[in-house]
Order: structure tokens, then C-alpha cells, then sequence
């Protein structure tokens, strides 16, 4: 018996159940305002949106990769579809139908697709759900970001929280499934707010919640306030205790964290986005969107060109908008799946990794994070072998997961 298995806590069998799907993004880059805090790929348009243009470049680039998967193997049914941005509750809804009625005809579609798209609380948005729903979409995500009327104008947001609610019940009443965004760790916010705000938000029934602690990213205004000292964040003592609240009392509400930002009843996980965490293949279209597709048996890191008049150009040009398609190697799968992987409360699968990538973990780098009470292991069903975070090991993820990335090694190597 290895000093690992020594160590193995008897706790119950991790429920692993990878994602062998086929995903699609689709990046629309519009926003009505840009948010000062936020460094996604998204502009406000200064003119009439030709959606036309936009419908007849999507089908374009879903004919491009179809064609390309379909030369080395078979094109698979889509599983999952998420609509992001930008904002894609901007789209018409018959825009939305065009694009999924080509990836339907194209792909084909699997028994019980999920096809998310993000939607703003405004009120112009709000009153497109009923029809976003008749043509398809099956979950919203809605970006809320605060219950509190001056943090959402410092936020940047257009909306107001009486507007929030009202999309909130809207969507009640025309999905089965939906969730909300919220923001936390604000400037000036306390504990006691939070915990009021985070009831608050429990309180409309969502079976899922993604619930952010505030970063500041690099170029964005955000920044620039920070460097200046005009925005005082959180001390990492108070983010922790933040942090800790928020896990506190979404458990106790039955919403647990599947993942870092993430909580939800249980089989309400979104399964697009666990279709990223548990490394599944997923193909990107639209200015700005990345993808990892599997043509034959290789597996490709894809990357569009952002800015949105560029992406039509280039589209138009030569039926799509990459300027990316390189060969993913062994190593760098094995460390995108340890990275991914460690922010699921289910962590990773050690023979999976094998499998998949040829590489392995030192056991004296885990054994090492066992010790700091950062990792733990559990035995599947099947006995197979599963590294799974700790809480102090998912507020500490960063430093973490990148030991176990110094951690890997060939298998060859062990011998």
C-alpha cells in the first residue's frame, strides 16, 4: 500500500461523471454600455446592427468547422449551446432561431439539449423572453450583479433592482430553468449587506445562482480608479470571510458549490459551463470566441478575430473568422485539465488524466497538499482514484492547482 493510499480519507464516492459531449458557444459582442469593472470582449455598437450580415456570417462559420470535422471523423450532436457576450439578450429572437436552426440542421441536436443564452434585466430585454423561449431557448442566465440601486449605477449597469425583480419573475414564468449573477466583495459593501442581498436573491427560487467576488482585471476603467486609489477594495481577510458567507449560506439554503463561483440544486448544474470545467469539446463561433474541437483524433485550441467588423470581413473573405487552429499537445491538455478540473468540488480523476493525456501527478506533490489540507483523495465507485479540493484548498486555488501543474509528469518517466 502506497503512503497515498494511506492517507485517503474514507469519505463517500465522488459522483464523477465526465462530459463527452459537443458543445457550442456563441459570442455576441454587443453591449448596450460597456461596465467599467468588466474585460470581455464586447463593444457598444455606434451604429444599426445589420443582423442579416451577422446571421449569414454565423452559418458561414458553422458550414467552415462542420467541414472541417467532417474530413477526419464524424460531426457529433450537439449537446449543449450557450449564447454570451456582450449582451445576447440584445439578438432578436429571430436571430437566434436563424443560428440554432443551422447548428441544427448542420449537427443534429441531442435528446434534451440545453441551450442557455445571457439576458440583461432591462425592460426591453426582459420582454423578449416569452420569445426566446418559443424559439428555442431552453435556460437564461441573467446578469443582476447587485440588488442595491447605487452599487448597480457604480457598477455601470442600466438597470435598476425593481427592473432585476421583474426580469427575474418573467423568467420564472416562462423557464423551467434559469439563473442570476451576482457580485460581491464591493467597495464599501459589508458583510451585513451581503448576507441581506445574498437572502434576498435565495429568496426568488432560483435553482442556480453565480455569485462573483469582484477582481480588478487588467485595462479596464476599474483599474485605473484602483492604481489611483480612488477604489478601495476588500482586504484579504474580509474577501475570505466574504467568501466563507457566501458558502455558508447557499449551503444551508440547498444551493451547493459545484464549482469556485458557482451553486446550484442539485442537478441543476449548468452543463454547458461543466462541459468546459470537466475538459469536453466545445466549438466556437463569433468575433472573439475560443473553442477546443477534437478533429480526428487530435485536439485544436481555436481563437476568432474580436473585433466584431473584422470577424464579418474576414468571414466574408474566406467563410471564417480564425485566426487560431493549433494542435493542443499531451502537456498542455494535462495541465488545462488539472486547472479546469480544480474548481469543481468534484476535482479530477487521476486515471482519467492518464487516459487522456499520457501524464501523471507526483505523489509527493500530493501528498504534500494533503498535508497542508489543500487536497483530498476519494475512491470512485469503480475504485479508481480522485483528487478532490478542500475548502481551504478552493480559496487557495490558484496557488494549488499550480502546484499540481509543477506536479505532472509523463507515466514514462515513472518508470
Amino acid at each position: 500500500m502506497t503512503q497515498l493510499q494511506e492517507k485517503q480519507e474514507t469519505i463517500s464516492p465522488v459522483i464523477y461523471n465526465p462530459i463527452r459531449g459537443f458543445g457550442v458557444y456563441v459570442h455576441w459582442p454587443f453591449c448596450a454600455a460597456k461596465c467599467p469593472y468588466c474585460d470581455f470582449n464586447s463593444h457598444v455598437a455606434k451604429q444599426t446592427i445589420d443582423e442579416l450580415r451577422f446571421l449569414k456570417a454565423y452559418k458561414s462559420e458553422i458550414s467552415h468547422w462542420a467541414n472541417q470535422i467532417r474530413q477526419k471523423g464524424r460531426l457529433k450532436k450537439i449537446s449543449s449551446i450557450f449564447f454570451g457576450g456582450g449582451t445576447p439578450s440584445l439578438m432578436s429572437p429571430s436571430l437566434v432561431e436563424g443560428i440554432l436552426k443551422e447548428l441544427e440542421a448542420t449537427f443534429g441536436f441531442a435528446e434534451n439539449i440545453e441551450i442557455s443564452l445571457e439576458a440583461n434585466p432591462q425592460s426591453v430585454d426582459a420582454l423578449k423572453f416569452k420569445d426566446l423561449k418559443s424559439v428555442g431557448v431552453n435556460r437564461l442566465s441573467i446578469g443582476v450583479q447587485s440588488f442595491n440601486d447605487q452599487d448597480l449605477k457604480t457598477l455601470g449597469r442600466l438597470h435598476d433592482v425593481k427592473q432585476a425583480k421583474q426580469a427575474i419573475e418573467i423568467a420564472q414564468n416562462h423557464f423551467d430553468r434559469f439563473s442570476f449573477d451576482l457580485i460581491y466583495g464591493r467597495p464599501k459593501q459589508t458583510l451585513a449587506d451581503w448576507e441581506t442581498e445574498l437572502e434576498d436573491a435565495i429568496s426568488h427560487g432560483t435553482t442556480h445562482l453565480s455569485l462573483y467576488q469582484l477582481t480588478i482585471e487588467p485595462n479596464t476603467p476599474y483599474k485605473k480608479l484602483y492604481d489611483a486609489g480612488k477604489l478601495i477594495m476588500p482586504s484579504e481577510e474580509l474577501a475570505v470571510d466574504f467568501y466563507e458567507l457566501t458558502q455558508e449560506l447557499c449551503e444551508s439554503k440547498g444551493l451547493h458549490q459545484y464549482e469556485v463561483s458557482n451553486h446550484a440544486v442539485k442537478g441543476e448544474e449548468a452543463r454547458h459551463n461543466l462541459l468546459y470545467w470537466q475538459y469536453g469539446e466545445f466549438l466556437g463561433l463569433g468575433a472573439g470566441a475560443h473553442g477546443r474541437v477534437v478533429i480526428g483524433d487530435k485536439r485544436f485550441a481555436t481563437s476568432t478575430v474580436k473585433i466584431p467588423s473584422k470577424w464579418l470581413e474576414a468571414v466574408e473573405l474566406k467563410g471564417h473568422g480564425a485566426i487560431e487552429q493549433e494542435e493542443v499537445s499531451k502537456e498542455t491538455q494535462a495541465i488545462e485539465i488539472v486547472l479546469m478540473g480544480m474548481r469543481l468540488k468534484t476535482g479530477i480523476s487521476l486515471i482519467d488524466l492518464v487516459e487522456r493525456t499520457g501524464h501523471q501527478i507526483e505523489i509527493a506533490t500530493i501528498e504534500k497538499l494533503q498535508k497542508d489540507e489543500l487536497l483530498k483523495s476519494s475512491q470512485r465507485g469503480d475504485n479508481a482514484l480522485q483528487l478532490v479540493p478542500t475548502a481551504k484548498g478552493t480559496q487557495l486555488l490558484n496557488y494549488m492547482a499550480g502546484q499540481l501543474v509543477e506536479g505532472l509528469i509523463e507515466v514514462s518517466e515513472v518508470n
